[in-house]
């Protein structure tokens, strides 16, 4: 029997994906706990639509993460830190300065969590941070640490 999954099932697949199971597991399982719906003519076309709508979302999304990144690549971001006499900085260069200074300075919000720093960044000088958007879209920023 041919179902249309509703949601995420561990062993058989992801949301709107159409697949194969025994009839006793689809009506018994699936179908009761709205895991699945049976795969008629009529729930086939909305499948359909709802993954047009999915790729069109997705293109659009695309297409901002691209601006985001070209507006991030455009000049490093200048980060200011409390320096002691010798160049060395106090504490360290966190995700959450990273993302304060891309907030005010570039103007987009970008959650700290997606920031990674490659170094432990403790002098001043340029750096790098790499910034996951997720479905592998990626960025490497660079940003500079300066004295206050």
């Amino acid at each position: 029997m041919q179902v249309i999954l509703i949601k995420d099932v561990d062993t058989l697949g992801a949301a709107n994906e159409l697949v194969n199971v025994k009839n006793g597991y689809a009506r018994n399982y699936l179908i009761p706990r709205k895991f699945a719906v049976e795969a008629n003519v009529a729930n086939k076309k909305q499948l359909d639509e709802r993954m047009k709508v999915q790729s069109k979302k997705e293109a659009a999304m695309l297409a901002e993460i691209n601006k985001v990144i070209n507006v991030l690549k455009e000049s490093p971001l200048k980060i200011g830190a409390k320096t002691g006499t010798s160049g060395k900085i106090f504490g360290s260069v966190t995700s959450l300065q990273i993302s304060r200074a891309i907030r005010d300075q570039k103007g987009y919000e970008i959650d700290r969590k997606r920031i990674t720093i490659a170094d432990d960044v403790k002098e001043l000088g340029t750096y790098k941070a790499n910034i996951d958007f997720g479905n592998g879209n990626s960025t490497e920023v660079d940003f500079e640490v300066v004295g206050e």
